[in-house]
């Protein structure tokens, strides 16, 4: 009974602020723009800030000042959606991680905050066109984008299918026995260049095209199956012979999402393997 009060009380605790600022939205921001602008143009300006900035701002904020006391089961998008899974993790120093990533075959994403990549990212897809380092859109971990990500296209043209891992540093107590509890998400070192940090990913592969269902955005698809990606890199990381061993933490039992993509889901089996590289990867 009172886990369900909780519960409710930290659903209204997140409702309110989006109360909030939707009530400044109509009150405040939209008649400024009205009165400078055509009113088609200051219902697109206000729309775009409370959609994509302030709305995105709050959640992240109330996330960081009320984080979950263990790891989340999932990223999620800018607006608040549920994403990938977690279900990959990589036990190394930053460098090491990309060595062996490179020594796999992966690619370093590129900054999506480049006018230039952003482009060439758009014309790769809608013309096939070549782009093996092409960025990924970024996803959070309460109130976190990814610290690096890495891609694989499927085919050498085009970027509307390729695989792509996400990765977020973080801390433990003991590497010897990692828990959903004994791993820090919030502790971030990424600054600490030698120090083993645990790079907890979200692994999927990007299969085509799809409207986001609230705003009709064009976003990539998703493939269902996200323990296959998640078995794809740990087993395409063995090849190198750059791994010391592989084991899993059980997050917790089998789920599904529902992805913002019109008619996308996940699937999961709650597992998330961790691979643990060798010193002299």
């Amino acid at each position: 009974m009172f886990s369900d009060g909780l519960r409710y009380v930290k659903r209204i605790a997140i409702l309110i602020p989006g109360l909030i600022i939707s009530y400044l939205s109509i009150d405040t921001v939209f008649p400024y723009f009205q009165r400078r602008v055509p009113v088609a143009v200051a219902v697109l300006i206000t729309y775009v800030l409370t959609a994509y900035i302030l709305i995105p701002a709050a959640i992240r904020l109330i996330r960081i000042i009320w984080p979950p006391r263990h790891l989340p089961l999932y990223c999620v998008t800018p607006d608040g959606f549920a994403s990938d899974p977690l279900n990959v993790g990589v036990l190394a120093t930053k460098k090491e991680l990309s060595r062996a990533m490179k020594a796999a075959g992966w690619h370093v994403a590129d900054s999506h905050k480049s006018i230039r990549n952003v482009l060439r990212h758009g014309f790769s897809t809608l013309f096939d066109w070549s782009y093996p380092n092409a960025p990924v859109s970024s996803l959070y971990l309460f109130g976190r984008h990814q610290d690096i990500a890495f891609q694989k296209p499927v085919s050498e043209a085009g970027t509307t299918n390729r695989h792509h891992v996400r990765f977020w540093a973080t801390t433990f107590d003991d590497a010897d026995n990692l828990t959903v509890r004994s791993i820090h998400w919030h502790h971030r070192a990424v600054h600490v260049r030698d120090d083993k940090l645990l790079w907890v990913g979200a692994a999927s592969l990007d299969n085509g095209l799809a409207p986001i269902r609230h705003n009709l955005q064009v976003t990539h698809m998703i493939h269902p199956d996200t323990n296959r990606e998640r078995e794809l890199i740990v087993s395409q990381l063995q090849a190198t012979q750059l791994v010391k061993e592989v084991s899993a933490i059980q997050l917790r039992s089998p789920y599904k999402l529902v992805n913002r993509a019109f008619r996308g889901h996940l699937h999961t089996d709650g597992k998330m393997s961790i691979v643990y590289l060798n010193p002299k990867s």
